[in-house]
């Protein structure tokens, strides 16, 4: 079977402003803006970016944050650092959230 994701898709992202131009240009202009050199370093954005793309599970995020980690210096060990640190926030919240179920379900038990 086919997959959804195409690795040539990612290079299409600026067609879709196609039909909402003046939406795409706020959005590139905002997402350039976030990603210019600031208090943190494009390196260290590009890393915090490669692990909320797997977070959100990304194919297309994880392509080009990878590429864009290793460009700007990162390698491996760190990026796969960054991708750990995404997984133990997205376990913990996922955990953390049994709180609610322990409290609901002690509200209810007889």
């Amino acid at each position: 079977m086919e997959s959804y994701y195409r690795p040539e898709d990612l290079a299409k992202f600026g067609e879709v402003g196609r039909e909402a131009p003046e939406l795409a240009k706020k959005f590139f202009d905002y997402y350039g803006a976030v990603f210019a050199e600031g208090e943190l370093t494009g390196r260290e954005k590009a890393l915090i970016a490669l692990a909320v793309a797997h977070a959100v599970q990304c194919p297309y995020c994880i392509d080009a944050y990878t590429r864009d980690c290793l460009e700007k210096g990162s390698n491996v060990a760190e990026m796969t650092e960054a991708v750990h640190v995404a997984a133990a926030i997205k376990g913990g919240a996922a955990l953390v959230h049994g709180v609610q179920m322990r409290n609901i379900a002690q509200k209810i038990s007889f």
